[in-house]
């Protein structure tokens, strides 16, 4: 327990919480902005230096850009939550050396909602481009 009462252990939270924490912020941002406009936002007193540690990692994994503006950066998201969990996926699939054992397995683990929702999409994504529209090309 610290001075003030609080159990350190209890408020911790993994990696990919705070990160998920961090995009919906930007998400919801005006535009481009700093860290200190993170951290104000998600206030939960979390240290300036650990938004900044966690925009980098973001940064890293393609979820985030940022672009120099004086001594600082400004951030923008280039993926949303779902396009972080696409990301973590698409990360641990590169990893393995038999993608095709893998995506089975993953396949055939889903309930069958999912399934159909998976072939669904594989379905939309084969389609030819001039297929989604008079406007599109």
């Amino acid at each position: 327990m610290t001075r003030d009462g609080h159990d350190r252990r209890a408020r911790r939270r993994g990696q990919g919480e705070l990160e998920a924490q961090v995009l919906a912020v930007l998400c919801e941002a005006p535009g481009p902005v700093t860290a200190a406009w993170v951290q104000e936002r998600i206030g939960d007193s979390l240290a300036y230096t650990t938004v900044v540690t966690i925009l980098t990692r973001l940064l890293a994994k393609g979820a985030v850009t940022r672009a120099r503006d004086g001594r600082s950066f400004l951030w923008t998201p280039a993926a949303d939550g779902a396009g972080l969990a696409a990301l973590r996926m698409r990360k641990v699939l590169d990893g393995e050396t038999d993608r095709e054992a893998v995506l089975s397995r993953f396949v055939t683990a889903l309930p069958p909602g999912d399934e159909q929702l998976l072939r669904d999409l594989l379905e939309q994504a084969g389609q030819p481009d001039d297929a989604a529209g008079p406007d599109e090309g």
